[in-house]
């Protein structure tokens, strides 16, 4: 062996080491995330997520160093991003229009395998408050914002009451939905446009003068 030169492995150089599987991550997630939505945070399993996914529980805590850390970074993962975002400006042509969208945007998320499952892992009490705080912020906060603004946009229009509590307002087009789930009805097709339908008059508006 020629002195000073790196051994060969397999055509590479024996200091790079192995290749990074740019899989394992999104492999990872997805574990994490279908146990979080079958089993809550306390059943979920490090060495579970790992052999279901694939890899080592070594690889898997070099990634996230704790279970926390994999909750969390799996719940970020589930962020619903609208297809169509409304404009957030005050200016809006028409917010209710952009309300059954947003709430169409809502219902296809939550309909999703295991979601409505994660929504209820993170109202148990031994769910970890970081993990808890992540999905508000990336997956609830966003959602409630983007509601508010069309609604303060409709009240900016005059097209429902000045003096309308939209904070409620806010509350009731994503509460009506497990509502339902928890009762154990089946929810309608036309939930998104029936649900926005109900608000707006409930603020004070009259859906005929939207023109849907």
């Amino acid at each position: 062996m020629h002195p000073g030169r790196t051994p060969q492995v397999g055509g590479r150089s024996a200091g790079q080491g192995r290749a990074r599987d740019s899989t394992i991550d999104a492999r990872i997630l997805a574990a994490a995330k279908r146990q979080l939505a079958v089993l809550g945070y306390e059943g979920m399993s490090i060495a579970a997520v790992a052999a279901e996914a694939g890899t080592t529980r070594q690889a898997l805590y070099r990634r996230w160093p704790s279970k926390a850390d994999l909750a969390g970074a799996a719940v970020a993962s589930a962020e619903d991003a609208p297809t169509d975002p409304p404009r957030e400006s005050p200016g809006i042509a028409d917010p209710f229009a952009d309300l059954v969208a947003e709430l169409t945007d809502f219902q296809r998320g939550v309909s999703r395998p295991g979601r409505l499952s994660l929504v209820g892992t993170m109202l148990q009490d031994n769910t970890e408050r970081q993990v808890r705080e992540r999905y508000q912020a990336r997956v609830i906060h966003p959602r409630r914002r983007r509601i508010a603004a069309i609604l303060q946009a409709a009240q900016d229009l005059g097209l429902i009451d000045q003096d309308a509590d939209l904070t409620v307002a806010v509350t009731m087009c994503t509460g009506s939905w497990y509502g339902r789930a928890l009762a154990g009805d089946p929810v309608p097709a036309d939930w998104p446009t029936r649900t926005a339908a109900l608000v707006w008059r409930a603020v004070g508006g009259d859906v005929r003068r939207t023109g849907h």
